[in-house]
This record gives structure tokens, C-alpha cells and sequence, in this order.
């Protein structure tokens, strides 16, 4: 009897190990046809800003190339507030099956995460990158009744006169107020900051006198510099960029390694199928070669996008601690209410 019911123990044990191991090959098998015939109904893509803005306007291009490519549409959410972070946290809180994708950006990711501000989020556990879109330099503008019109003399003017030159911002932790604030601490000196809500009324109160200066997106400057409402005095990556030939950057200058960009991506929720990874990045990639789209994505101030996931994570946590150094050297608080 003893014999009888160890045998059938060891039977029932085996008949376990075999359900189990056909159950773990039925669903490693379903997760392969999945990924093979991804996608097949539409694609969400969150984009954590407004309509009309250079996200929403880059995130569109993208969205539309993508929906043919494709033959599922790839509808654009838009989910303006915090500084990106909900659109990320809906994102992050998403399931990992590639219908849920979000507007990767340098707030969200970078920004916000190396300042310690709380988030529902980990930016670095949260979120597959999936590639990089492009790269938009900010733009160093006055006002052209200005007191100084070059980098030069406006750090002298601003040693001379300390808390009386104005500079405006899209609101505080934005990309615009950090390369305010580095432009501080590399130059040694300090001004008056204001912080808006967006870059529409930095613009329009650096037209009218109100505030003397401003570091603004390419995307935004460009019209009012166009138009002789504002004049450019440096751009904030380390090259120049191809639409602005004839500025100098903030490193020629000789703010060695000053680099404050916006910049844009695509990612999906932690965990997502590495075979629909590969495929969103090499049809990105494939989209981002086409010369129409490229002069599309210039005409926002986007460039140098493309490249694998892996390249793309490691910009990111490049970025990230570039402005968590920053924030350390200069002892930023930044409250973002």
C-alpha cells in the first residue's frame, strides 16, 4: 500500500510538471503571435501637453507616418498638466502589450525626477525608451530695447546691476528656467527670474518691455526673431544648430558643456515585448530617414532623432544626471505649484 501511494504521488507529480510546462509553452507561444501580428486594433499614444505646442506638433508627424506604416490608426491623448508627469503616469501604469505608448520627454524623465520632486512614478524603472525623436535647442532672446545685446555684455551689465535685469520662463522646472538657472551658476551672478505659465506670455511680455530676457524653445522664438520682435543672442546646445547657422552657442561662448535642450522620444510601459520594441524603432527610424519628415521636424527645431532603444536610455540617464549635477552645485529648490 505504502509502495502503492508513493507511486501514485511521483504520478501526480509529474502530471503537474507536464500541465505546467504546456500551460508556460501555451503562453510563451500566445505572446509570440501576439508580437508577430502587433498591432492589430489602434495604437494610444499620451502626449502630457496641449494641442498647438512643439510635443503635440512632433508627436502628430509621427502618429501619421506611424498610422500608415501600420494600417491601425495611432490616436494622440492629450494630457496636459504637471509639467508632463500625468500623461507619464498613465503611461507607467499602462499594460505592457505596445496599444499604450507615450511621448517620452525631457520634463517627465529628466527634469522633474533630478529636482527630487515626488512623482507616482520611478522615471527609471517605469518606462521602456523606445527611440529618440529629436532635440530642440532653447534660444538665449532680449528684448530689443535691451541693455545689452550680446552674452558678454549682459553678464557684465548683470554684475554691474545685480537683481535688476528680468528674466522670464515657461514656469518654474521647465526646461527654459533650468537653462536660466545654469546660465546663473556658470556666469556667476544672478537676476530677477519671473516664472509664466507656458511660453506664449513669456513672449508677448518680452515684446512689450515687460521682462528684458528669456531663454525660449526654438519652436517659439523663431516667428518673433523672424520678425524682428526679439533679438537672439546664443542657443543652448553644444552645436549649432542647422536653422540658426550664424548663432553662436552658449559653450562657444565659453560656458564650456552648456547643454539645456527639450527633447522628445517615444516610450511604452516597463516590460514590454523587446520584438515590439525592435519593430516601433526600426519603422521609427525608418520614418525619421525620409527627408520630407525631417524638414517637418526642423521646422519645430527638432533634429538628431533616431537611433536604437538602448542609445536612447543612455541619453536619457545621461540628461537626468546632467541636471541632477546641476541642481546639487546650485542648491535649487524649485517649487513647482
Amino acid at each position: 500500500m505504502m509502495y502503492d501511494d508513493a507511486r501514485r504521488k511521483l504520478i501526480a507529480r509529474l502530471l503537474i510538471g507536464v500541465a505546467c510546462t504546456i500551460s508556460t509553452l501555451s503562453l510563451s507561444q500566445t505572446a509570440v503571435a501576439q508580437a508577430k501580428n502587433w498591432p492589430d486594433k489602434p495604437v494610444k499614444l499620451f502626449v502630457g501637453f496641449p494641442p498647438g505646442g512643439g510635443s503635440d506638433a512632433i508627436a502628430r508627424i509621427i502618429a501619421i507616418n506611424l498610422s500608415q506604416m501600420w494600417g491601425q490608426q495611432v490616436v494622440i491623448d492629450n494630457r496636459g498638466g504637471a509639467a508632463g508627469t500625468i500623461a507619464a503616469d498613465l503611461v507607467a501604469k499602462s499594460a505592457p502589450d505596445g496599444y499604450t505608448l507615450g511621448l517620452a520627454h525631457v520634463n517627465a524623465l529628466s527634469i522633474i525626477p533630478a529636482l527630487g520632486q515626488k512623482m507616482s512614478y520611478n522615471a527609471s524603472t517605469d518606462f521602456t525608451p523606445i527611440v529618440l525623436l529629436g532635440i530642440t535647442p532653447n534660444i538665449l532672446i532680449a528684448n530689443v530695447d535691451a541693455p545689452a545685446k550680446n552674452v558678454k555684455d549682459l553678464v557684465a551689465y548683470m554684475k554691474q546691476n545685480p537683481g535688476k535685469v528680468s528674466f522670464g520662463s515657461a514656469g518654474n522646472g521647465s526646461t527654459q528656467h533650468l537653462a536660466y538657472e545654469l546660465f546663473m551658476h556658470m556666469a556667476g551672478t544672478q537676476a530677477l527670474h519671473i516664472p509664466y505659465k507656458g511660453s506664449g506670455p513669456v513672449l508677448v511680455d518680452l515684446i512689450a518691455g515687460h521682462i528684458t530676457y528669456a531663454f525660449e524653445t526654438m519652436s517659439a522664438a523663431t516667428p518673433h526673431i523672424q520678425s524682428g520682435k526679439v533679438i537672439p543672442l546664443a542657443q543652448t546646445r553644444t552645436k549649432r544648430s542647422a536653422a540658426y547657422p550664424n548663432l553662436p552657442t552658449m559653450e562657444q561662448l565659453g560656458y564650456v558643456g552648456f547643454e539645456a535642450t527639450a527633447w522628445y522620444g517615444l516610450m511604452g510601459p516597463a516590460k514590454l515585448d523587446p520584438k515590439i520594441v525592435d519593430k516601433i524603432n526600426a519603422d521609427v527610424n525608418t520614418i525619421l530617414r525620409k527627408p520630407e519628415i525631417q524638414a517637418k521636424l526642423a521646422e519645430v527645431g527638432a533634429e538628431d532623432g533616431g537611433g536604437s532603444p538602448a542609445a536612447f536610455s543612455k541619453f536619457i540617464v545621461k540628461d537626468r544626471n546632467q541636471w541632477a549635477k546641476l541642481v546639487k552645485d546650485a542648491k535649487l529648490q524649485v517649487d513647482l505649484n
